[in-house]
């Protein structure tokens, strides 16, 4: 007599991050791009604190997703520069992601950040199964899409409606809304990290640049230090009427 098959242990199981490659072989194409993952990351992470206030989400820095089976795996991944993606642990059974796998997890990113390094062209490709924009039209899903060129100082983002990538329109401050975490996207010429460049960088809806952890501590000594000098200019004042002021 032959007994029924089990389909969960009979089966051969999809592999999980901890079995795919973490990385097709290349590497970041310039000096530019680590600093502004890292710039993207620190300067929102208030915003999703406050968001997820139990910690449920992950960022990946030129990570892969891998979306479909393929042999190598490697290429059944695309790795943006920079995605967000919500209500999901950021551990995995307490291991640090080494890929996010959307057959294991199936959220989809809700933004999907790419950093041109060349003309543009790869990250524009909406060639079936290959393309990188059909890739992430029609089969990751992320509901936004930015195309970064620091070369040209810009950025595109697109925008996922009924399945198709509608460009947006920049609003009156040249940022482009990503409503759903009450944040805009844009260009800002400054330093950081001892360059001086075109960086991509939110904003609230205000139009108030969000802050870097360093920016927010230097904010604050200059604001420490102008009390200061308030301070002791009364005393100066107090004393020139002959007031001795209190400790």
């Amino acid at each position: 007599m032959t007994s029924a098959t089990n389909p969960s242990t009979d089966l051969t199981p999809f592999p999980d991050h901890t079995q795919l490659p973490e990385s097709d072989g290349t590497f970041v194409k310039n000096f530019q791009e680590h600093p502004q993952s890292i710039l993207l990351t620190d300067s929102i992470k208030p915003v999703l604190e406050k968001r997820h206030p139990d910690g449920q989400y992950c960022i990946g820095q030129d990570s892969g997703i891998y979306w479909r089976m393929t042999e190598p795996p490697e290429k059944g991944a695309e790795a943006p520069d920079w995605f967000y993606v919500p209500n999901v642990p950021p551990l995995l059974d307490g291991q640090t992601r080494r890929s996010y796998v959307l057959w294991q997890e199936f959220i989809a990113p809700l933004i999907v950040l790419e950093f041109v390094s060349g003309n543009g062209a790869e990250e524009r490709d909406k060639t079936p199964w290959k393309g990188k924009f059909w890739i992430y039209e029609q089969v990751i899903h992320p509901a936004f899409y930015g195309i970064y060129e620091v070369s040209k100082a810009s950025v595109e983002v697109y925008h996922l409606i009924e399945g198709q990538y509608q460009l947006l329109a920049a609003n009156e401050r040249g940022h482009y809304s990503i409503a759903p975490l009450g944040v805009e996207l844009g260009i800002w010429q400054g330093q950081y990290q001892n360059m001086e460049l075109p960086w991509l960088r939110w904003w609230d809806l205000q139009g108030n640049l969000l802050l870097t952890g360093e920016e927010r501590a230097e904010q604050e000594r200059q604001r420490a230090e102008q009390e200061r000098q308030r301070a002791d200019r009364l005393t100066a004042q107090l004393r020139s009427l002959g007031i001795e002021p209190e400790a």
